[in-house]
């Protein structure tokens, strides 16, 4: 769904902005994105990957030596970097990206922000097959996660599109992110590009 009203689409047009995907850790950000980004014939980008690339190392690894702030700083100039310098693109965010206050303006004025909504339980479901989040070693995962809920859905709500990230497969939310899209600029959405295979793309 999106928070604004547009008028039905009309002629097939491209993407006229990068898509920025936010939500927390396990809304299916990665997942949904690279198949939106193969949908619409553009690259996929996933922050964490750049911020570990320009690193040198993990993000885990970056968490424990330098500490959250130092992550977050980085994390804000990667996150503007790749949307003044990259053309349109779909770019996959942290779950805390969007919680800072100059990203969000970054976002605002260079992109369209979309949040992945996901419920407790099935954000639970999805870190539980993956090791690498600083973030759920610090105590119970559950605790964790209803607290980062708390805190961040209600900015997570300033994002210009909502749309619900649950058990259907991530081809489908792919699908009901296309046609929020759509909506949200009153076009119908064409590649700009024959979908090609990115390397490099985290499961």
């Amino acid at each position: 769904m999106s928070h604004r009203h547009a008028h039905p689409p009309h002629a097939p047009a491209p993407l006229p902005r990068t898509v920025v995907l936010v939500g927390l850790m396990g809304a299916g950000k990665s997942a949904v994105g690279r198949r939106l980004a193969a949908r619409l014939g553009l690259p996929f980008v996933d922050a964490d990957t750049e911020i570990e690339a320009a690193a040198g190392c993990s993000i885990e690894e970056i968490f424990q030596r330098d500490g959250e702030t130092a992550f977050r700083q980085g994390e804000r100039r990667i996150i503007a970097r790749l949307l003044g310098e990259r053309p349109v693109h779909v770019l996959a965010t942290g779950g805390g990206a969007f919680m800072d206050a100059e990203t969000r303006l970054v976002v605002r004025s260079h992109a369209v922000s979309v949040w992945l909504r996901a419920d407790l339980e099935m954000l639970l479901h999805r870190t539980a097959r993956r090791s690498n989040r600083p973030l759920l070693k610090q105590g119970d995962p559950r605790e964790i996660l209803q607290r980062l809920i708390d805190l961040r859905y209600p900015v997570y709500a300033e994002a210009d599109i909502i749309v619900d990230s649950d058990e259907r497969p991530p081809e489908q939310t792919a699908e009901r992110v296309v046609a929020a899209l759509e909506t949200h600029f009153g076009i119908a959405l064409t590649p700009r590009v024959p979908a090609a295979a990115h390397a490099g793309e985290r499961l």
